[in-house]
């Protein structure tokens, strides 16, 4: 038993020396990039891997961004059947009181649920937002909606988030962070994709009452970068900022800057992050789920030892350069008692990338490869015979050598 021990220790180190040694052979991810935002995050969609995070956890005035929680609970309210695209609303004298950015509303009004998604999200309606929040607030004020919205975005584990307001509009304490922002773009594209068309759409003018204020301010969608969304924002106090996000391939991307001195900053900046973070990664397995990685001693089992294998497979984005900062270990306590059934945790691979705010972790579950009985009466008998000679004269000798 204490031979297997030794054994599986040196399988167990061998494995992750190798894959430390194939994977990290640069610097880490977060030397990749400069960004000249304040702020920024940004995330690979289909594998939810972080590319990278420069004070993104930093609360700080989102401006016009965080009125993509309104458009989130809006999505929630419709898909739950609290609202319908075509269900017209009333405009109250706060929401058409509102300057900035507006529809140019007024009392007399009263807009679909679609003319105000729309109205939030191509012309950043100051007085669409505030209508929006008003209808789903639990009292009929916007206050009440702030609430409740604050409590969704805790839920969702945004935890930078404190919500005043429906509009971005400049207040004492209402903030998120960038990654708040990223758990929130990502939120509405994956659990709300049948409104998500709406965020490519680049123009919008309600009655023909705003024709200078129709066009979408984001700018990459004209780029032809695959960009499709989704918000941007704009206070002295914040800067400028954009949530993004864009489609090459297979592949999709969202990122949150903010902080930008001017509105041509913003686009340059928006432009260079989301092509440094479409190009300069690949994907690549680097773990096999169900092949064994090692095998473990076993405690009065009919077989000495036991296979441990990942639970799933691992897929990371790397640099495309191929230099990376990955390291890996495999943690469990042995040995197991008898019996084991296949498909038993026995222990934990840990795959670590990056360092500092850059850092990723991921932790893989090491499942049993085969059934292992319980050992006959034979076997348990020897196992408590070596157990009792281990406490008197101590372990038997090891041999040390290839």
């Amino acid at each position: 038993m204490y031979a297997a021990l030794t054994r599986l220790t040196h399988r167990a180190a061998a494995f992750v020396a190798a894959l430390s040694f194939v994977l990290a052979t640069g610097p880490a991810l977060s030397q990749a990039y400069q960004t000249e935002a304040t702020a920024a995050y940004v995330i690979d969609h289909g594998t939810g891997q972080v590319l990278f995070s420069h004070n993104a956890e930093v609360p700080l005035p989102p401006a016009s961004m965080s009125k993509l929680m309104v458009l989130l609970t809006t999505f929630e309210a419709l898909d739950e059947g609290r609202l319908a695209l075509d269900t017209r609303l009333p405009v109250s004298a706060h929401a058409m009181s509102f300057g900035g950015s507006t529809m140019f509303l007024n009392t007399a009004d009263r807009p679909t649920v679609e003319d105000l998604i729309r109205g939030v999200i191509i012309v950043s309606g100051n007085d669409a937002s505030v209508v929006l929040a008003e209808a789903l607030s639990p009292d009929g004020t916007e206050g009440g909606w702030a609430r409740v919205a604050t409590d969704r975005a805790r839920e969702l584990g945004m935890d930078q988030t404190t919500l005043m307001n429906a509009s971005g509009w400049p207040a004492v304490g209402h903030v998120m962070s960038m990654r708040d922002l990223g758990i929130l773009a990502e939120e509405i594209i994956t659990e709300h994709p049948q409104y998500y068309r709406y965020f490519a759409e680049t123009e919008f003018d309600y009655e023909n009452r705003s024709p200078a204020n129709r066009f979408n301010r984001n700018p990459l969608l004209s780029l032809g970068i695959g960009a499709d969304g989704l918000k941007t924002g704009h206070t002295s106090e914040a800067g400028y900022g954009l949530v993004g996000s864009a489609v090459q391939g297979s592949r999709r991307v969202t990122f949150v800057i903010t902080g930008l001195p001017s509105a041509e900053a913003r686009a340059r900046e928006a432009e260079r992050i989301t092509t440094w973070a479409l190009r300069q990664f690949v994907e690549r397995q680097v773990v096999s789920g169900g092949t064994e990685l090692a095998r473990a001693p076993v405690f009065m089992g009919a077989a000495s030892d036991v296979g441990m294998a990942p639970a799933t497979d691992l897929t990371l984005l790397l640099p495309a350069s191929g230099t990376a900062d990955v390291a890996a270990e495999i943690t469990y306590s042995a040995p197991f008692a008898a019996p084991i059934a296949a498909g038993d945790q026995l222990g934990e691979m840990v795959v670590r990338m990056g360092e500092g705010e850059n850092a990723i972790e991921h932790r893989i579950p090491l499942l049993a490869t085969e059934d292992v009985a319980q050992g006959g009466i034979g076997t348990r008998l020897g196992t408590a015979t070596r157990d009792v000679l281990h406490r008197l004269i101590g372990p038997p000798p090891t041999l040390v050598g290839g």
